[in-house]
């Protein structure tokens, strides 16, 4: 199956009726099982059941992701969607058995502790009085994908979408800077009225969901649903105030450097994506020459990324090209049966183009490496340990930068790791702001916009909106597809780019080492949580007294160290 390309893997609609009477056959193979034998046949059984309805389900998304306006992909996508939450309810059937069964310590011992967890967190989760929610959600940020994807932003005479508008907001002359940063503002407050309808419907059935489950937040409700099982709320909160305490300051003054190096008196939000006053380090070729080169940096970063990069290539497993109608944004997912990732993304001829293929080639690669675990949930980690996959891989890939940047890869080496820390702030506001919003699930869009510019205030506390009313109005955050459609999804990145950055420091001394621990953690995939993922691999934790501080305070040494030019004023 391996050599099959994207374009022939086969697609089928999953039969409800027949997956309805399996699923019955199952459970009351469960149920009668007379030994432990029996019963890990019958797991193993359901494993390739719903691997395989998995699979359809990831082939829909992508194929819906990649044109919005196709009628069959559409077609496709509305089947999961609506079926999504009956599907989810024959599983559970299936998972409480397990649960149930004479046999469960046999369950345990073949396939971990953690997977009866993971089913353990999921039957609390759902059940089938919120399936109607769970369609109107679904139906939801399909219609906020449908939106943001179909955008058309004009900027002096020419027509943009979210993705390639990118490279304007990053041009030298701040005018075009100014003007396509307006227009994007414009974009929001032409639909503003149902961006503000679709994310009020959201909070507010999200908020029911997580009532009827007898929760008494939806962000209690999440955190179990998205398997956070060893770390709290409140150690999140924490990890937010060591990022106020220690990394806005030092945030703050690499944007006080930024803007001695752009010329500028007082940096407006639509200054900030400009780092240099030359423009930003952009690779030299085209999407074609960008692959070429990429399939040169994994076939020598390992025996192991070269085989996975030729795959991906053979298999044609990416779609790297912006174009009208996609939706924005990068992710990768994998068609679990078939044993194949695949990598989706918008390149703008932008810095971020890099960044991009190597991120969401960290994911990819994880995705492989882990593809023949025992159970379907074992295939990913929880969100903030796939982080680490890719984040640690846009680090470990820094030897090669030459290839994609040339002359401007020390340029590039500085955007990037000051990227890093700018981020965490960022990072960590979108998070707080989440809490806030589920705490407070009856606040008016108004009210959570000027929220928004709260999390700015004390998170980036050097933001100038003045002059552009989307911004001002505090609706920016409305692009963050992620607020809309996976919430609590944020923290991750800052949790893991606190383990990335160890990776980066890592490598810089011992990178066989370093490169061994990230391949490890790439193949236990999700046999266990967050925290046994990091110490498995020989990282602190970023919950650990002093982590955040240590290697933070090590990267802004290292970039006044190494880039005094680029950090005047400090």
């Amino acid at each position: 199956m391996a050599t099959m390309t994207f374009s022939q893997l086969p697609y089928r609609r999953p039969d409800l009726s027949a997956l309805t009477v399996s699923t019955a056959d199952i459970v009351s193979r469960i149920q009668g099982a007379e030994s432990a034998a029996e019963i890990i046949q019958c797991v193993s059984d359901w494993n390739r059941a719903r691997i395989d309805t998995y699979t359809m389900a990831s082939l829909a998304e992508v194929k819906f992701t990649q044109n919005v306006t196709d009628a069959d992909a559409k077609s496709e996508k509305l089947f999961f969607d609506e079926n999504g939450p009956s599907l989810t309810e024959l599983d559970i059937t299936v998972a409480r058995a397990l649960l149930a069964s004479k046999h469960r310590q046999a369950v345990s011992d073949h396939f971990g502790e953690l997977f009866l967890t993971r089913l353990q967190n999921w039957t609390l989760t759902f059940e089938p009085s919120i399936k109607d929610l769970l369609v109107q959600e679904s139906e939801l940020t399909t219609r906020y994908n449908e939106i943001t994807a179909s955008a058309k932003i004009d900027v002096d005479g020419q027509t943009y979408n979210l993705s390639t508008i990118g490279r304007l907001v990053i041009d030298p002359d701040a005018g075009i800077r100014h003007r396509a940063y307006t227009a994007m503002g414009d974009f929001l407050l032409k639909n503003a009225d149902e961006l503000d309808s679709i994310f009020d419907e959201l909070v507010k059935l999200r908020a029911k969901k997580a009532s009827m489950l007898g929760y008494d937040s939806y962000t209690n409700f999440r955190y179990i649903e998205f398997g956070r099982v060893d770390y709290t709320a409140e150690d999140v909160e924490k990890f937010r105030a060591q990022v106020r305490e220690h990394v806005v300051p030092l945030a703050a003054k690499l944007r006080q450097a930024q803007g001695l190096r752009l010329g500028i008196g007082t940096m407006t939000t639509a200054d900030e994506k400009l780092q240099f006053i030359d423009g930003n380090p952009v690779a030299s070729g085209d999407h074609d020459w960008i692959v070429e080169r990429a399939e040169k940096m994994y076939g020598e970063l390992s025996a192991e990324t070269n085989e996975f990069f030729r795959l991906m290539l053979d298999s044609e497993l990416m779609d790297l090209k912006s174009r009208d109608n996609k939706a924005t944004g990068g992710y990768c997912t994998s068609f679990s049966a078939y044993g194949l990732p695949f990598i989706f993304a918008n390149f703008n001829k932008t810095t971020h183009d890099i960044e991009v293929l190597t991120h969401e080639a960290g994911h990819a690669f994880q995705a492989y490496r882990s593809r023949n675990l025992a159970v379907p949930e074992y295939f990913w980690p929880t969100a903030e340990a796939c982080e680490i996959h890719s984040m640690g891989m846009e680090f470990l890939t820094w030897p090669w930068m030459e290839l994609f940047f040339e002359d401007q890869t020390e340029k590039f080496k500085f955007y990037h790791l000051q990227g890093a820390l700018l981020f965490l702030p960022y990072g960590c506001a979108v998070d707080h702001f989440q809490h806030w919003i589920y705490a407070n699930p009856s606040a008016t869009p108004a009210e959570r916009n000027a929220q928004w510019r709260e999390m700015e205030r004390m998170y980036m506390p050097w933001r100038n909106a003045e002059g552009f009313l989307a911004a001002e109005q505090g609706r920016v955050w409305q692009f963050q597809r992620h607020i809309y459609e996976s919430p609590f999804y944020y923290i991750d990145y800052a949790l893991a780019q606190t383990c990335a950055l160890q990776y980066w420091k890592w490598s810089e001394t011992d990178r066989a080492t370093a490169f061994g621990s990230y391949l490890s953690i790439c193949d236990i995939g999700g046999s266990k949580p967050f925290l046994g993922i990091v110490e498995h691999g020989k990282l602190t934790s970023p919950f650990s007294e002093g982590c955040l501080e240590d290697i933070v305070s090590y990267a802004y040494r290292a970039l006044q160290q190494r880039y005094p030019n680029f950090m005047l004023g400090n």
